[in-house]
């Protein structure tokens, strides 16, 4: 079992069936889960996505730094809307964002998150990396190395990663074990490349795997083979 993990949650999949907004069923799911997680004395920070509602290059006519700036917004509500649920669920959840938003969330500091961890809170942190033209992607990675975890925790809508995309194709390729240059040779969906190869530099496992059952979350915790594996 991981005793430190960081657990990326796309925006899409806290969307549910409907595909936009926050369903608050998957939402609770997803407590009940980090709650059993958490009672098994795992350390859990997230980065979560704003894709369900809005992603930076949607505005195509748009500033690029002020929709990405649009989209970190984004991962605030989610973080917002998670650490609901989460306390909800009893839980003891805080929220540390990258750009100052003292009124409702702490400002990130490594030492006050892995502390936060340290006594049985799940961290969860909003606004990416902070800076545009990086991905929440890149944050989860960034954010992973800075707290040493153990493993990046991938959870996505497709349940691996795949050779092209199977809803378009059902022939697709899935893979269970990939190496960071085979996902950055082959272009990969699994996260971006700055992302990857930061993951790749220092050695920073990533586990991938599918949200429709947010059981999903603990087996991977509990290093059970399911998605993909990516790693050295």
């Amino acid at each position: 079992m991981y005793k430190r993990v960081l657990l990326k949650i796309s925006g899409e999949a806290l969307a549910g069936p409907k595909g936009t907004g926050i369903d608050e069923n998957v939402v609770g799911d997803i407590a009940n889960v980090i709650s059993e997680c958490v009672n098994m004395g795992v350390q859990i920070a997230i980065v979560v996505g704003g894709g369900n509602f809005w992603r930076g290059r949607s505005g195509e006519k748009m500033d690029r730094t002020r929709a990405d700036h649009m989209g970190m917004l984004a991962t605030v509500i989610n973080a917002l809307a998670l650490q609901d649920a989460f306390e909800r669920a009893e839980i003891p959840t805080r929220v540390q964002t990258a750009i100052d938003m003292n009124k409702i969330a702490e400002s990130y500091i490594r030492g006050r998150a892995v502390r936060h961890m340290e006594k049985g809170r799940v961290v969860i942190f909003g606004c990416g990396t902070g800076n545009p033209f990086f991905s929440t992607d890149t944050a989860a990675a960034l954010r992973a190395v800075e707290i040493d975890a153990d493993i990046i925790l991938l959870a996505k809508k497709v349940d691996a990663v795949y050779d092209s995309d199977p809803a378009k194709n059902s022939n697709a390729k899935k893979y269970t074990d990939l190496t960071y240059m085979d996902v950055l040779d082959q272009g990969l969906g699994v996260m971006d490349s700055t992302a990857t190869s930061l993951c790749m530099d220092n050695e920073m496992p990533i586990r991938v795997f599918g949200l429709s059952d947010p059981q999903n979350i603990k087996r991977a915790i509990m290093e059970e083979p399911i998605g993909t594996i990516v790693h050295k």
